[in-house]
Formats: structure tokens, C-alpha cells, sequence
């Protein structure tokens, strides 16, 4: 059984459209989405620099329409379970059939121009904690009134909040772990957040959801969703609360999945997938030059 996962913020590298865009089709594909979103992802995929990609409003629409780009390219039908890492749920629910994609690319533009406005009102970061015993990560954070804002599972969590107190956890990480900073522009999935949440819940009032034709797997708590609306609504609700990714692998185990495909600009989740739920095969579709293995791949364990 096969599921496609998406990935979030963090995960955009300097040039990911670049092996894309060389398919006219692809190429064509990219630049109606630019236009209807009003941001240069063409430009940004291919010559902006690191810099610029980490911005918030920039990373955000880059990335989802990265694994939008290579999900059309590789063209699978028949693969059971989608989700997404944060903001790759709205990659996610595209493939699901909950929203189209085109709406999905609408509510991601507003989403990271939403968290950027709020995450400049206060300023904040997020780092990841790799290793350690997790009781020990979660009250080492808790003491420093930092959140557990992704719960990744695998031996990482990954927290957010003010940032002399992610510097004071870099100097003094819990025992057994070590900390690393993320390329992310704000404290997300946490109270820094909430300001972003109205008004994405106004826009998503006006986008019409479908029942869907793959199963979602939620960041809230991993369950299995195949109602569009509350896709959507999970969705906007998630961007001030944290992402439980530990229960999603989880989830995916549970159901019998034995393959996950992940979508550009790839290599996260798989990693995650590879610590947390060994047992499952993965593979990461990086480039075009991926996607012969990647419908290979596919093909054992549709």
C-alpha cells in the first residue's frame, strides 16, 4: 500500500524548480500559477537565493507548488493515503481531491503572507531537538517557555519561541541530544501564530471542498480524514497548534502502508519515516531525473 507526503517549511533549497521547469508542460504549468497567485515562483525556484526562499510569504507558496509540480509530473493513480508536514498539508489535500489546486496555491500565498505579518509582530524561531530522552526534551522546553511545536517522532521535536530562549537551549541542550537551528522566519504552530488564523479561516469560507478521493492523514493527531471541510478547517486550525508528524507515521504503520513517495523538495520526511517507522520503504523524488525509479517504486507497492 502506497501514501505520498508532502513537505513543510524548512525544507526549500536555492534552484529545487530547476530540473522541473525544463518540461514545457511543466515550465507552462508553473508560470499560470505565478500569475494567478501574483508571485514570481519561476524566479524564486530557480535564481533567488537562500535568503530570499526563507522568507516566509516566498517559502511557503514555493514549496507546496514544488510538490504540486512534481506530484503532475509523476502522475500516479491509485496510491491510498496522502499527508503533508505543516504547510504540505495544502499540497496534501490538493491531491486528495478536498480542494483544487489552484485554491490551494490561493490559501498557501495568504498563509504565508498571514505568518509572515504575525511572526514580524513578534520576533521568534524554531530549532530542532534532535536525540535525548523526550520526557527531558519536553520539560527542558517547558522550563524555557518554548512550545513543542512539531512533535516529528524519530528522536525530534522541534521548538519554538522567543529567541534567547532557543539560544539558551542551543548552549544547554538536554542530555543525549543536540540542537539545530531551523531556516524558518517565525515561531509556527504556536500563539505567535494565531493573528494568521482569521483570516485564513475567512478565505477558506469562500473555497468549496469535496469529498475526498484519497484518505488524508491529519497533522492535529493523525487520523484518517476523508471529509474535505474538515480537511480544510484541520488545515487552518493547525497553523497556530502544534504538528503531531509522530502520529501521522504512526497512523500510516497502522493502516499497512509499505511504501511513502516523498514529493519535492524532498528528503525530511524521509528521514523522519526512516527513524520512526523503519519498517516502512521510502523513497525521496528530489529532481526529474527521480521519477523513473520513483513510478518503480510505486509500482511494488501499489
Amino acid at each position: 500500500m502506497l501514501a505520498i507526503v508532502a513537505p513543510g517549511q524548512g525544507s526549500q533549497v536555492p534552484g529545487m524548480l530547476g530540473s522541473w521547469i525544463s518540461d514545457p508542460e511543466l515550465h507552462e504549468l508553473v508560470s499560470a500559477w505565478s500569475m494567478r497567485i501574483d508571485l514570481d515562483l519561476l524566479r524564486l525556484g530557480t535564481t533567488a537565493d537562500a535568503d530570499e526562499i526563507k522568507d516566509t510569504a516566498n517559502a511557503q507558496p514555493l514549496i507546496v507548488a514544488t510538490s504540486l509540480l512534481g506530484a503532475h509530473a509523476l502522475g500516479l493513480k491509485g496510491f491510498a493515503y496522502v499527508s503533508g508536514h505543516s504547510v504540505g498539508e495544502l499540497a496534501a489535500a490538493a491531491l486528495s481531491g478536498a480542494i483544487n489546486h489552484e485554491d490551494a496555491l490561493r490559501l498557501v500565498r495568504a498563509r504565508g503572507l498571514e505568518m509572515a505579518k504575525a511572526a514580524a509582530q513578534s520576533p521568534a524561531g524554531m530549532a530542532a531537538v534532535l536525540g535525548g530522552d523526550r520526557d527531558l526534551v519536553l520539560s527542558t522546553l517547558n522550563e524555557l517557555n518554548l512550545v513543542p511545536a512539531n512533535d516529528n517522532g524519530g528522536g525530534q521535536i522541534v521548538a519554538a519561541g522567543d529567541l534567547d530562549a532557543l539560544a539558551t537551549l542551543a548552549q544547554n541542550p538536554p542530555q543525549g541530544s543536540r540542537v539545530r537551528a531551523l531556516a524558518v522566519a517565525g515561531a509556527f504552530h504556536t500563539h505567535f501564530m494565531s493573528p494568521a488564523v482569521e483570516p485564513l479561516r475567512a478565505l477558506a469560507s469562500t473555497i468549496s471542498t469535496h469529498p475526498t478521493s484519497v484518505t488524508v492523514i491529519s497533522n492535529k493527531d493523525g487520523e484518517a480524514v476523508t471529509d474535505g471541510a474538515q480537511v480544510l478547517d484541520r488545515i487552518v486550525n493547525q497553523i497556530a497548534n502544534p504538528v503531531r508528524w509522530d502520529l501521522c507515521m504512526q497512523t500510516l504503520k497502522n493502516l499497512g502502508v509499505t511504501g511513502v513517495i516523498e514529493l519535492p523538495p524532498a528528503g525530511t520526511l524521509v528521514g523522519l519515516l526512516k527513524r520512526g517507522a523503519p519498517e516502512i520503504e521510502v523513497f525521496a523524488l528530489k529532481n526529474a531525473e527521480d521519477l523513473t525509479e520513483a513510478r518503480e517504486f510505486a509500482g511494488r507497492h501499489i
